[in-house]
């Protein structure tokens, strides 16, 4: 792999346009071709992006011999056929939050990967943000003492989006922006769980709104986790510790951190570094990843991406709600 880092995308929409869009301004590395099931979105996003090759269908894309690296950006519920095509073909895998519908498919892909010695990880982009690290050692340094709770809000008005009120296309507020809430309380609490208590409401089409989530940790720990997609949160992350507290603003994209003693005084404050959109970081982990004949990456491993989809099951099936596919599959 000399020269250039050869990226092709799956899937025309935002999301994929931000990551060609922060790939441009990436060195060593390029978005070489694109594919849409309908060539003529291939074609435009193709021109608006510098793609050598536009495809009119993912098979096409899969075989060719240029590229490196697919970046998944497709709905929710066709992650898991996406991905099992580029595996089946041999072509490395970048895939979008939630990695899968359900734990099942992240089962069987992760399984297969590792049969064909495939590269494959989630994008999730927190995970692979510096600025993790900040939070980490803010909290490992005793500044705020013993971190005992936890909360994270992330809430956007997108209930228009029609993809997130298809049950069909795994809709909802739980997939969508209730994964980052998990991650968020994974990263800094752990996952040793002990109790889950949750709610939500629900949209005409059956699927969640909006919901909240509190885990109870064995060591005594809580974490109180709310998602929506119909209303504006203020998208932040507090740890509350027994000497003081920290504020992360924007836990879908670290701002920055903000440490408060006993006394309620601001005593510190990280900011982020500079980045180009926040999707740098994966891309550059999977290069290296890939590069070092790893099948994973050490940011987001397998086992990770796997507890966060249990848990979303879990949640699923204390809510009653279960996608047309998966009845199917039964």
């Amino acid at each position: 792999m000399l020269g250039k880092f050869h990226v092709g995308v799956m899937g025309t929409g935002n999301i994929a346009t931000i990551m060609a869009q922060t790939i441009d301004r990436m060195k060593g590395v390029k978005v070489y071709a694109v594919a849409s099931r309908e060539k003529v979105k291939a074609d435009v996003f193709a021109g608006k992006h510098g793609c050598k090759k536009a495809y009119g269908s993912y098979e096409e894309l899969v075989k060719d011999p240029k590229v490196d690296l697919i970046y998944i950006a497709t709905p929710h519920s066709e992650h898991y056929e996406n991905a099992k095509l580029c595996i089946m073909n041999g072509k490395p895998v970048l895939c979008e939050k939630a990695f899968t519908a359900n734990a099942k498919q992240a089962e069987e892909l992760f399984q297969l990967a590792e049969e064909k010695g495939v590269f494959i990880t989630e994008a999730i982009w927190t995970r692979y943000m510096p600025m993790l690290t900040t939070i980490r050692e803010v909290l490992g340094s005793g500044v705020i003492g013993e971190p005992k709770t936890l909360t994270a809000n992330l809430g956007y008005q997108i209930n228009g989006v029609e993809r997130l009120q298809n049950p069909a296309l795994a809709g909802g507020a739980l997939l969508d922006v209730g994964v980052y809430t998990l991650n968020f309380a994974l990263m800094l609490f752990g996952n040793s769980i002990e109790k889950i208590h949750s709610c939500c409401t629900y949209t005409e089409t059956g699927v969640d709104e909006q919901n909240t989530v509190t885990l109870q940790y064995m060591d005594g720990k809580t974490a109180v986790l709310n998602s929506s997609m119909v209303s504006i949160s203020d998208r932040q992350g507090i740890i509350y510790g027994t000497k003081g507290f920290a504020i992360v603003e924007n836990i879908n994209n670290f701002e920055s951190i903000s440490v408060y003693d006993s006394s309620y005084k601001k005593i510190a404050f990280y900011k982020a570094p500079k980045q180009i959109s926040g999707y740098e970081y994966e891309v550059e982990a999977s290069i290296k990843a890939i590069r070092s004949h790893q099948l994973e990456c050490q940011e987001m491993p397998h086992s990770e991406t796997l507890r966060v989809m249990r848990l979303m099951d879990e949640l699923r099936r204390e809510w009653g709600i279960e996608y047309p596919f998966e009845k199917e599959e039964e």
